[in-house]
């Protein structure tokens, strides 16, 4: 057992040495990935909590370092210029960089991607940013465009259109890219947050100058946490280690340490009062808001009641015009009923009397042949006569 399991481990080095950096390969495209997105939702969430206390410009840290995180994140594994100008000269749009025998000299950045993918989006800035005069270079385009973005409140709009359009995005984008795994869905969910943020940009300032790329500031976000397994604090143990390899500690080894322990609890108390200063401040922002609030639910409440008075002065008046409106109804069907029988009553009683009036038709008929022969004797006489 043992000579065989050592057998396919020396096989699998001697045969498995391409799969070895494949994984090695694809173990670091992972941690660069969940890297910049989780260094992304960082920096979305320091903005959202920024925007409460100021407004986001250009100045502000927080802004910058999400620049500079979202266009690495578009930029991750970007294709060389070389393998798709083809493809854009078939869409008949313009290439960045100058034509050379060889090709194109500028490299590519992450705008020609977006003003090809978002060019659906109604209304969408593109041929805004494309005709800026004083934005040439393609990196500085694609900051403009992250700014008018923000400002228009519709960059995760642009976002999940750009990842939609699949087809242009492979080929835009190597394998292994951010925009073509599983994150890009949670890149677009993150930035659905910062459209409630006011932000306000100057389109003419020095960040969106396109020669150097940008740098992610990570301090920030980086905060070392304590083993539990440890016995003593960092500071001990570091004084520990630089004690061990001296003969004999003296006061001027053991000086620093408490100095620099000093200095630690100073900054600590520091940033303590500054995180007081600041939930003071959103202590009497929220003081405020529900101030605010509590005088709307007044006035909706006394709102509400008039409302109601009105709505129970209107049912009570439609009861009442319904009874009158049913009283009307029964003494008008009194009054048909009455001239109903009153017309019924004068036919009949006109003919009545007409038939008192005039002769029978048998009457008539007996009449008119006594009329007949009397006439017809008188002829007859004078006839003989």
């Amino acid at each position: 057992m043992a000579s065989r399991s050592l057998g396919g481990l020396s096989g699998s080095r001697s045969g498995g040495g391409g799969g070895g950096k494949k994984s090695l390969s694809a173990r670091n495209a992972a941690v660069e990935r969940r890297n910049l997105i989780t260094v992304c939702r960082f920096s979305v969430k320091t903005l959202i909590d920024r925007s409460c206390f100021e407004t986001i410009d250009d100045s502000s840290p927080e802004f910058n370092n999400f620049a500079a995180i979202l266009e690495q994140i578009l930029s991750h594994r970007l294709k060389e210029i070389s393998q798709s100008c083809r493809w854009l000269a078939h869409l008949q749009i313009p290439l960045q960089g100058q034509v050379t025998w060889f090709g194109y000299e500028s490299p590519r950045s992450f705008w020609d991607y977006i003003r090809v993918a978002c060019r659906k989006v109604s209304q969408n800035c593109i041929c805004s940013i494309e005709n800026m005069e004083n934005v040439s270079s393609s990196r500085a385009k694609g900051r403009a465009w992250i700014r008018v973005a923000l400002m228009e409140k519709h960059l995760s709009e642009y976002i999940s259109t750009a990842l939609r359009d699949f087809k242009t995005t492979r080929r835009f984008y190597e394998d292994g890219a951010i925009v073509l795994g599983e994150e890009a869905n949670m890149l677009a969910g993150m930035l659905l947050g910062l459209n409630a943020i006011d932000f306000s940009f100057c389109l003419k300032g020095e960040g969106l100058d396109g020669n150097f790329p940008a740098v992610i500031d990570y301090t920030p976000y980086l905060k070392f946490t304590q083993s539990s397994d440890s016995i003593s604090s960092d500071e001990e143990e570091l004084r520990t280690l630089g004690s061990s390899g001296s003969e004999s500690s003296t006061p001027e080894t053991v000086g620093p340490p408490f100095i620099m322990d000093e200095n630690s609890w100073f900054n600590k108390c520091k940033r303590v009062k500054q995180k007081y200063q600041l939930t003071l401040e959103q202590k009497g922002y929220l003081e405020e808001l529900l101030r605010l609030r509590e005088n709307q639910l007044s006035e909706s409440v006394s709102q509400n009641k008039i409302l109601l008075q009105r709505i129970e002065d209107s049912d009570l008046a439609h009861k009442l015009e319904k009874e009158q409106l049913e009283y009307i109804i029964v003494e008008l069907q009194d009054q048909l009923t009455v001239l109903k029988n009153n017309d019924l009553r004068s036919r009949q009683e006109l003919t009545a009397h007409l038939t008192n009036q005039w002769p029978s038709p048998g009457a008539l008929d007996v009449n008119a042949v006594a009329l007949d022969t009397l006439l017809y004797r008188k002829h007859n006489k004078q006839w003989y006569e």
